[in-house]
């Protein structure tokens, strides 16, 4: 009866050994599960959405030759269940990811990020064109007026009034999303211009600000230039003399502009034609930047009344008609 007692003790204490021993092992091997690494050579794409799980997750990699054992995410989610708690959105998976890596981003919620660049001195049909090629961006019909009428303004006038620079966006995102930031920027941009402007400025309103800012902004990139521009154009109006501006005339004329000017156009009457009407056209001809706009509130103190491009980015300015069209003759007339 002893060697009984003593034959079962032994059993039980040897099936109890085995036990510890297999619960080790399987928790070491569950322990090293989210550490293997992604069968990758370049970066891919998922998109998790409402519904999908942790575990059906795993199940996708294994079935697309991503990692292997994926049974184990089951008992995995019992040592680590903040990994059941997935978020929905596109994420990337890069070579060298480990499964640990791709849960913990995907956990975070930590999405793909995209961008999108407007550019200063392009017009809000551009923008739009460019919003259109935006795959992973969702582009309503006369998206820039609906971001306008959300803040009030009806005018369905939206030139000029948001700001070019380069913003993020997940996929799905809407555009309205993106220009509601572009739009809030400009607001800020034009009131701080705004609030330093020269007393003797010539422009009664942000909104003309905003105008001859976009003048400046086609007229030159040259940032030495810009309050030059913007002096030309402030003592024109002060003199009460017209603006005379290209850009303006080939804003007017539309899909029309085939890349010259000619007589006939400079003489045909347009809302836009500022060799034809008196002070500024009745909106912004394109975006702005943040130095144009501070040029148009802040003017070199000169008394240049005119200029003329030397066909190299620059220009030589005047302040009388006798030295500009000497000018002229020596860089356009004889070109």
């Amino acid at each position: 009866m002893t060697k009984i007692i003593k034959w079962i003790l032994a059993s039980t204490f040897t099936l109890a050994s085995v036990a510890i021993v297999a619960a080790y092992w399987f928790t070491q091997q569950l322990s090293a599960f989210p550490q293997q690494q992604l069968s990758l050579d370049a970066p891919i794409e998922i998109e998790i959405t409402r519904g999908n799980t942790a575990i059906g997750l795993v199940h996708r990699l294994q079935n697309d030759g991503l990692i292997t054992d994926a049974w184990k995410m089951k008992y995995l989610l019992k040592l680590e269940p903040d990994w059941a708690q997935i978020k929905t959105g596109l994420f990337a998976l890069e070579p060298g990811d480990t499964l640990a890596d791709v849960l913990n981003r995907i956990k975070s919620g930590e999405q793909m990020v995209f961008s999108v660049t407007l550019i200063e001195g392009k017009t809000i049909k551009e923008w739009q064109a460019l919003l259109n090629e935006q795959s992973r961006l969702t582009v309503d019909e006369d998206v820039f007026n609906k971001v306008l009428a959300k803040h009030g303004d009806t005018s369905g006038l939206p030139e000029g009034k948001f700001y070019p620079d380069t913003y993020q966006f997940h996929a799905g995102d809407s555009a309205q999303s993106v220009l509601e930031r572009s739009y809030l920027r400009m607001q800020t941009e034009i009131d701080n211009a705004w609030q330093q402007r020269d007393p003797q400025l010539k422009l009664k309103t942000p909104y003309e600000l905003l105008i001859m800012a976009s003048i400046i902004e086609k007229e030159t990139a040259q940032s030495t230039e810009r309050d030059w521009v913007s002096a030309v154009f402030n003592n024109r109006l002060k003199k009460g003399m017209r603006l005379q501006t290209d850009p303006t005339v080939i804003y007017g004329m539309g899909d029309r502009f085939n890349g010259n000017i000619t007589r006939k156009d400079l003489r045909e009457y347009t809302p836009f034609n500022t060799y034809r009407i008196n002070g500024l056209p009745p909106t912004p001809i394109a975006a702005p930047s943040r130095a144009s706009l501070i040029a148009a509130a802040m003017p070199a103190d000169v008394d240049y009344l005119y200029f003329v491009s030397r066909n190299d980015g620059t220009h030589v300015f005047s302040t009388n008609l006798r030295d500009h069209n000497n000018a002229v003759n020596k860089f356009q007339r004889n070109q």
